[in-house]
């Protein structure tokens, strides 16, 4: 039967309405729900021109809960028109729910499912876990699958679900991907309280063998989640696959991602090295179950994550409107450092041709004092890039989002090479004793003397990328004032600015 649906044209209303309303933490180029309740992001895949982001959504209110898949298309990844409700939880036979968890989507392009009328090689596939439970009884989850043959406006629940059923309260985010060499789909779970992903091939995807299980590496202090399989060129030659895990934090009351890299034969994932400690897609406290598209054009690798946590999820000051939102959609390759094989990431070029320039210095030298140098420019939602070189200093710091006695910092120590975020002074930090607990801090060596940055800020939203995108910081901000100022400090010795260019992103873009 066909599922219920939100008309479109109520949700556009909405989104326009919400758009034209005062909001001070809203996000102008970061994607939020026109209204409630949104997390993990789902359903990724590219078909009929458009970008299809699927995503963990509440149809009720502002709080976590009836999660069902919200749905929103573009072309270029940062302009996003509101489409209706595609899943939505249902309830059982004998009185359970069923709430629509995470998944993905695939096109069947050649009907290897046999759901499409002939002729058809658009047709969409969502893979969801069934969340099953009674009021405040959890009481399992497995694999199911719907299908769409309008690019994902309306769908249908496969008669025959589940499609796959471990008998298990903690099976669940279904990754599904065509590979190639061997003719075949491929579903990647992870059975979260054991901390391992499990694998799984179909040639029609209805029916699934298990191929093998991997895991228990890395970061292991909280249960696995959103997993992602996926193969990358290497620079100079050759290719590495990549898995992607929602786990735990570089500090451990959170929850953040790691990644691996490996090999993957068609039936087992086999790292590189023995993963002792974690490699970190983010270092900062928000960002979380990031996932890529299938079918992206170009064979490019594009990904979106949630920019939240749970430990403060559901407390966050946006009001009762709306709460969730995703960092900027980042293109991901492989790069050889010094350390080795890493993964980077990088927003995506189309926001280049989004905002107006602003300010573009070519030099500018920082004298030592707490004043330093403030830009010619106020606002909260910009794209600053940057490079510095100590020269002298100590430690660098520049200050963003800042009024009289309220700032985010970003500060690097020359000496130890590290790079901290900083949102204790950042506005409203009350709300939840470990939203300001503690700084994020990674290591980012210099290259050739230079240190570059670029920074997305977004008035609730600051996304960090150093070094061409070799290490990320990603945290959530509520400003109570709104002065917009940005300050650049050098402390203990003289530094440079050698290139520095913002551009204001502070026009609501248009879907």
């Amino acid at each position: 039967m066909k599922l219920a649906l939100l008309s479109a044209f109520t949700l556009l209303a909405t989104f326009q309405g919400a758009a034209q309303a005062p909001d001070p933490y809203r996000p102008v180029y970061h994607f939020t729900a026109p209204k409630n309740w949104i997390n993990d992001a789902n359903g990724l895949v590219y078909t009929n021109g458009q970008y299809q982001l699927f995503y963990q959504y509440n149809p009720f209110s502002a709080d976590p809960g009836h999660l069902s898949w919200g749905h929103a298309t573009s072309s270029d990844l940062l302009r996003w028109t509101p489409q209706p409700v595609a899943l939505t939880e249902y309830q059982n036979p004998d009185g359970s729910n069923t709430m629509i968890f995470s998944g993905s989507a695939v096109v069947d392009k050649d009907n290897t499912s046999g759901l499409f009328p002939a002729g058809q090689n658009d047709g969409l596939v969502a893979f969801y876990t069934g969340h099953v439970e009674r009021p405040g009884v959890v009481l399992r989850q497995h694999q199911n699958l719907a299908f769409s043959l309008d690019h994902g406006l309306t769908w249908q629940r496969y008669a025959q679900n589940p499609v796959l059923d471990i008998d298990s309260k903690e099976f669940r985010d279904p990754k599904v991907f065509w590979y190639a060499p061997q003719q075949k789909w491929v579903m990647a779970t992870v059975k979260a309280d054991r901390q391992q992903i499990y694998l799984y091939e179909s040639k029609n995807l209805k029916a699934w063998t298990f191929l093998s299980r991997w895991g228990r590496a890395g970061n292991t202090v909280r249960e696995w989640e959103c997993p992602d399989l996926f193969e990358l060129p290497v620079p100079g030659g050759g290719t590495r696959w990549v898995l992607l895990i929602s786990a735990g934090n570089p500090t451990e009351q959170f929850r953040g991602q790691q990644y691996f890299l490996g090999s993957f034969d068609g039936q087992s994932f086999t790292p590189d090295q023995p993963y002792d400690e974690a490699s970190y897609l983010d270092f900062g406290k928000d960002f979380f179950a990031g996932v890529t598209f299938n079918d992206a054009p170009d064979n490019r690798r594009v990904l979106i994550g949630w920019t939240n946590d749970w430990a403060y999820a559901r407390d966050v000051p946006t009001g009762t409107q709306w709460r969730g939102n995703f960092a900027v959609p980042r293109e991901l390759s492989l790069r050889r450092t010094a350390q080795g094989l890493a993964l980077v990431q990088r927003p995506v070029p189309e926001l280049r041709k989004l905002g107006k320039a602003a300010v573009n210095l070519k030099t500018l030298a920082l004298k030592p004092g707490p004043a330093g140098y403030e830009l010619p420019f106020r606002g909260e939602a910009y794209d600053l890039e940057l490079t510095l070189k100590p020269g002298t200093a100590k430690i660098l710091s520049l200050h963003v989002l800042q009024s009289e006695a309220e700032r985010t910092t970003l500060r690097y120590d020359v000496a130890r090479q590290e790079l901290t975020l900083d949102r204790t002074q950042s506005g409203n930090v009350g709300f939840h004793p470990l939203f300001a607990s503690s700084l994020e801090t990674a290591r980012v060596p210099l290259q050739n003397g230079l240190l570059k940055l670029r920074l997305l800020v977004d008035k609730s939203v600051v996304e960090v990328f150093a070094q061409d995108g070799e290490v990320t910081l990603t945290d959530l901000v509520f400003p109570r004032q709104h002065a917009g100022r940005i300050t650049l400090a050098a402390e203990g010795g003289t530094a440079q600015v050698t290139a520095l260019r913002l551009t204001n992103l502070n026009q609501p873009i248009a879907p």
